[in-house]
């Protein structure tokens, strides 16, 4: 019998995930220097050693279906920039951008549980710690995105090998539109689709901003009132998709654009390695030194 205690106690020792902890205890009929040694070998000690590193580097990656009905992008981290040129690396993002799209995981936890595309009989969680291992870094995987439509068009988009990807569910739309409004996305940044996505809170707290803006101006409050309403459309077309200068032709907004060819962007999504975690500054002479010392 797999006590909680021993589980705890080998999870202590060895760093490793409770799971992980409690399968070692159970193939080895709870002998605690044989777990030990089997986590060892499985790789899962020296995976979880790497887990408390910041991983901010990485890949995101996209994959849509032939017929262009189901698509996905998945960020997955890793330390540092080298190995996300690491093939191997790549290829594993890459199989894990196909598996959301055909498996429809309902979050990054689901995913983890999932059998891995790639191998059968394997977990993705397992998949992922045997990368960690080999490769010698941590890595996480961190978010992803689904689409699925029955009458429209998904399209994605990769910019700089894998620093932002880009998908786009489109209406009415041919593959050469659709890629170029990933490409407004992914070089103009959009936060909504339009002024009716703006959550009213972030619109109100906008408007509190330019009427501050307008009073430390000179404006006396009732004409910095209508100042704001003035101003309020700059925000728009900063934030939301269809208010923006269409990057190829910033004669043109692209609500013109889409009109122009009878299309529609049902919804989208721009995700950016790294975004949001902060990251370590090192001194590498420092951390020579160290290891000197």
């Amino acid at each position: 019998m797999i006590s909680a205690s021993m589980v705890k106690e080998l999870r202590e020792k060895t760093g490793a995930g409770m799971m992980d902890c409690k399968k070692a205890l159970t193939e080895t009929n709870g002998d605690m220097e044989k777990a030990i040694e089997y986590l060892r070998e499985k790789g899962i000690t020296k995976a979880a050693k790497k887990s408390s590193r910041i991983a901010a580097e990485g890949l995101v990656l996209a994959y849509v279906s032939e017929d262009g009905k189901l698509g996905s992008a998945v960020e997955v981290n890793s330390e540092t920039d080298f190995v996300a040129q690491n093939a191997e690396f790549r290829s594993f993002v890459e199989a894990l951008a196909k598996q959301v799209a055909l498996k429809n995981p309902k979050d990054v936890d689901d995913l983890m549980n999932q059998e891995f595309i790639e191998e059968t009989g394997k977990k993705v969680s397992e998949a992922l710690v045997e990368k960690v291992a080999k490769i010698g870094e941590n890595m996480n995987i961190r978010r992803f995105v689904r689409f699925e439509t029955t009458d429209g068009l998904i399209e994605k988009y990769i910019h700089g090998d894998g620093k932002i990807a880009v998908l786009v569910n489109m209406k009415n739309a041919d593959k050469e539109l659709a890629k170029d409004i990933c490409m407004q996305i992914a070089a103009a940044r959009p936060e909504f689709l339009d002024e009716k996505s703006v959550p009213a809170e972030r619109l109100e707290k906008e408007m509190e901003i330019l009427k501050a803006q307008a009073i430390n101006e000179g404006k006396p409050a009732a004409i910095a009132e209508k100042v704001v309403q003035g101003r309020i459309g700059k925000f728009y077309s900063e934030i939301c998709l269809v208010d923006q200068e269409f990057v190829k032709n910033p004669d043109m907004k692209v609500s013109e654009l889409l009109k122009s060819k009878g299309a529609e962007v049902v919804e989208f999504a721009r995700i950016e390695r790294g975004e949001g975690i902060e990251k370590k500054e090192e001194n590498f002479a420092e951390e020579v030194m160290k290891q000197i010392k």
